[in-house]
């Protein structure tokens, strides 16, 4: 395969997005494997540890379909990590939490991740990694370009793709 030059990858910028995206998704869960977790459910845990949020609420901030979600949440109940309960306020709504055997894998989980993070940011100066930090919050954070996926009318269907946050 040709390998493509700094400058010619430079110019798509979706490449590189996804190249970023799905190396370190590798990366982490390579890290996360002596955890017996991946990357989607630690994802998952961590935004079910308040234990306020539906599993519909959940999986739109995980980046998750629906039917993913459920799958996921599925393994995590089976193996005692998170548990979903009856909404109080809406009775077709389940609230996710994570267990306190959840929570202690999360605490584990989030040290493997600051490490990967750290080994990939590391190759940055300090000015740098600030630099991409504040660009990637620009972007993708509230109010940014990227922040909301809208949908396009009349796009061709494409074979459903693995979240970046399977293992």
């Amino acid at each position: 395969m040709a390998q493509r030059s700094n400058d010619e990858i430079r110019g798509d910028l979706s490449y590189l997005f996804d190249k970023a995206s799905q190396a370190l998704a590798a990366r982490m869960g390579a890290a996360l494997a002596d955890l017996d977790i991946t990357p989607r459910s630690y994802c998952v845990l961590t935004k079910a540890t308040p234990g306020e949020l539906t599993q519909g609420e959940l999986a739109e901030l995980a980046l998750l379909d629906k039917t993913t979600m459920v799958v996921t949440l599925d393994h995590l109940e089976n193996v005692g990590l998170a548990r979903r309960t009856p909404s109080p306020t809406d009775r077709r709504a389940r609230i996710v939490q994570t267990t306190d055997e959840g929570r202690q894998v999360v605490d584990k989980a989030r040290t493997v991740i600051d490490g990967v993070y750290d080994e990939v940011l590391g190759v940055l100066p300090d000015a740098q990694r600030a630099a991409l930090l504040d660009a990637l919050v620009a972007l993708v954070g509230a109010g940014g370009p990227l922040s909301e996926v809208e949908p396009v009318l009349n796009a061709p269907r494409r074979r459903s793709q693995k979240s970046s946050r399977t293992a």
